[in-house]
């Protein structure tokens, strides 16, 4: 059937995927914003199905929204306008949710690493949803702070003032103490030196996922093709004892992953992208920041500390993307093929181009 939904006075209706860390604050986020509509959640633990959503994420109060557990009926009985996706960081995991939505007309905002720039992942994949969201009339959208803003989008804006570019440079040293066992055992804390390289060897340790996307990113913005980019993953090794509500780190153990990505054109390195990773760098008085430069004409240099932190970040864009993806065409976009992002303050209709728009739940 086909709902007539966006008018001046309806709010935008949105559809949240995944409960954990970053859907929950996505959740509350959305709650707090006049305009949007939290109207349904879906989970992929079966144990979610049915409970509160307010319970689950932690409010003191019930929304009266279940959360489904099989996402067709989800969407069917929900009737969104757009879904927030945070349920994965990889294209292969990501793709059948964004299909089953895309396939019922639904926009999506999708915080999945890979999905900054999914061509990287998969060619494939990502011309397969690109066409199914021109064939259903709406837009894919992948975002984050990294990728989608600091080593990418930032860099990019920067770029516009130069005449020349000889090389790029952007760094970003975070602190993972805020997140949960499923990133830190990625980023490979806790673990001895040996364990490390034993996990690098094994896929157990992946550092950042995202290098590839921003390079590409940055590459077709400033049309500059990349021959080859080489990656690099070290052991930040503590000094003292680091703790966290999830890990301990013993003297001598692994604090952290510093991940290092250069593309090259031909042989020159034309870009660098330096990521530190670790819990509780101020143990060893290690600032957090951000910091890009630009070699070329003229030169550019922008930095700031401590972080833009990360999970805060993530929330804000993907909840602050939707009404720039209501306005935009049909078809997958990344974070350069679109407005520059701002937050989104007042009332989130006022920022729709488009008063009414036609979507086909199927």
């Amino acid at each position: 059937m086909a709902l007539q939904i966006t008018t001046q006075s309806d709010p935008i209706r949105v559809l949240l995927l995944g409960i954990g860390r970053m859907g929950s604050g996505i959740a509350r986020l959305i709650t707090e914003k006049k305009g949007l509509e939290l109207v349904g959640a879906f989970g992929r633990m079966p144990e979610h199905a049915g409970v509160d959503l307010g319970r689950a994420i932690g409010l003191d109060r019930d929304l009266s929204i279940p959360i489904g557990g099989d996402l067709g009926n989800t969407i069917s009985s929900t009737r969104p306008q757009i879904a927030i996706q945070a349920t994965c960081s990889r294209l292969a995991d990501a793709f059948g949710e964004i299909a089953t939505l895309v396939g019922h007309g639904v926009n999506v905002i999708s915080i999945a690493e890979e999905m900054a720039y999914p061509a990287v992942a998969s060619p494939a994949r990502a011309e397969k949803l690109h066409q199914l969201a021109l064939a259903h009339g709406v837009s894919i959208l992948g975002t984050g702070v990294n990728p989608g803003f600091v080593l990418d989008l930032l860099v990019i804006a920067l770029t516009g003032v130069c005449a020349r570019i000889d090389s790029i440079t952007a760094t970003r040293v975070n602190d993972l103490s805020p997140y949960g066992p499923t990133v830190l055992r990625s980023q490979g804390v806790g673990v001895t030196p040996e364990e490390f390289r034993r996990g690098l060897r094994d896929g157990t340790v992946v550092g950042h996922i995202g290098f590839q996307q921003s390079i590409h990113m940055i590459a077709r913005a400033v049309g500059w093709e990349i021959a080859r980019i080489v990656e690099t993953r070290e052991p930040i090794i503590a000094r003292v004892a680091r703790q966290t509500p999830f890990v301990t780190v013993a003297p001598g153990n692994v604090a952290g992953c510093l991940h290092k990505a250069v593309a090259y054109r031909n042989d020159n390195a034309v870009i660098t992208l330096i990521h530190p990773q670790q819990v509780q760098p101020e143990r060893e008085a290690i600032e957090t920041g951000d910091s890009i430069e630009i070699h070329g004409e003229p030169i550019v240099r922008l930095g700031g500390s401590p972080e833009i932190p990360g999970g805060a970040a993530t929330i804000a864009l993907a909840v602050n993307m939707i009404p720039q993806m209501l306005n935009a065409g049909p078809g997958l976009h990344t974070m350069a093929d679109l407005p520059v992002p701002a937050a989104m303050l007042g009332d989130a209709r006022k920022f729709l181009r488009h008063h009414r728009r036609e979507v086909n739940y199927g």
